[in-house]
């Protein structure tokens, strides 16, 4: 008797959120905690930004004040975003029966085919909330507007002009990226330099005794390029360096985590995830698959980020 495959549960409430969870949160930059995530917001949540003159004075018998202090702010304000997808199960069935009955080497696909289908759009929505985070631009569907385009508006970023990437040049470029942070923030414990894939490949191949500045033929511990099992933490001058895939090439960013905030609504009730079989109603061997979701990123002090892009 042939083996019909259907899907008999639809996927909605309390148990949706596990499933944006995923989807929104495991890209790299999110998973690795690289910046500030804020969950929970519903509309939207105002961030104050404090700056004040010198408060240090002389002292006096009396009480003078003479410190000026601004309150300005900015919004972090997610936006809505969705997945409607029509697939048909005989697409995807023999490769989910492969799984299920133990002939794939791999082992990290659910055994229920709807869980197959919601991990496999998963993927795909948090590839691009990657893209979106650093590269995103408003005006594009399904896009908001990422940290170059926010950043590159902020008149108070320290903006850094660059050139394309080698691994002969990638040390003389973070160069410019470190000497280029301001002295209150150099040193802190969550300061992070962002690079793209081709700057961070470029990096560990120079430190593999493949660039200038004194790296030697033989690279870090005269290993070459056998130095890096894809586990190393990367620094530069005592400043940890992380990969964002979704930089573009040649462009960068040195901030704190904690001044970079990726917004999401995660646990309210805007967020739904469904898994529709269409059989029962039409038929068919279609399975929807939707998603609703929020999104959003925000930074706070620009004076404290470094912007480092190609001219």
């Amino acid at each position: 008797m042939a083996t019909t495959t259907s899907i008999t549960t639809t996927y909605a409430g309390e148990f949706a959120g596990k499933y944006i969870s995923a989807a929104l949160l495991s890209g790299k930059t999110l998973a690795e905690g690289n910046i500030s995530i804020v969950p929970n917001v519903k509309f939207k949540q105002v961030m104050k930004k404090v700056a004040t003159d010198a408060i240090v004075k002389d002292a006096t018998c009396d009480f003078t004040d003479t410190s000026t202090l601004t309150l300005t702010e900015r919004i972090l304000q997610p936006e809505e975003f969705q997945v409607n997808l029509e697939l048909c199960k005989k697409d995807f069935r023999s490769d989910w029966e492969a799984v299920s009955m133990g002939y794939s080497a791999f082992d990290n696909l659910p055994p229920k085919f709807s869980d197959f289908l919601i991990a496999h759009v998963a993927d795909k929505v948090a590839q691009k909330m990657e893209q979106n985070i650093w590269t995103g631009t408003n005006a594009t569907a399904g896009e908001f507007d990422g940290f170059i385009t926010t950043l590159g508006a902020d008149g108070d970023v320290n903006d850094v002009v660059g050139q394309a990437s080698t691994s002969a040049n990638v040390i003389d470029e973070l160069a410019k990226i470190a000497d280029a942070i301001p002295t209150a923030v150099y040193g802190a414990e969550d300061l992070n330099i962002y690079l793209p894939s081709n700057m961070y490949r470029n990096y560990i191949r120079a430190l593999g005794g493949f660039g200038a500045a004194g790296l030697g033929a033989a690279g870090t511990n005269a290993q070459g390029t056998q130095w890096y099992n894809n586990g190393n933490a990367l620094s530069f001058d005592g400043i940890k360096v992380v990969n964002a895939p979704g930089l573009s090439d040649n462009d960068a960013v040195a901030a704190q985590a904690s001044n970079l905030f990726f917004g999401t609504g995660l646990m309210s009730d805007q967020n739904e995830v469904k898994v529709i079989d269409m059989a029962d109603l039409d038929g068919s061997q279609n399975v929807r698959v939707v998603m609703r979701f929020t999104a959003g990123i925000q930074h706070a002090i620009g004076g404290d980020i470094v912007l480092y892009a190609t001219a």
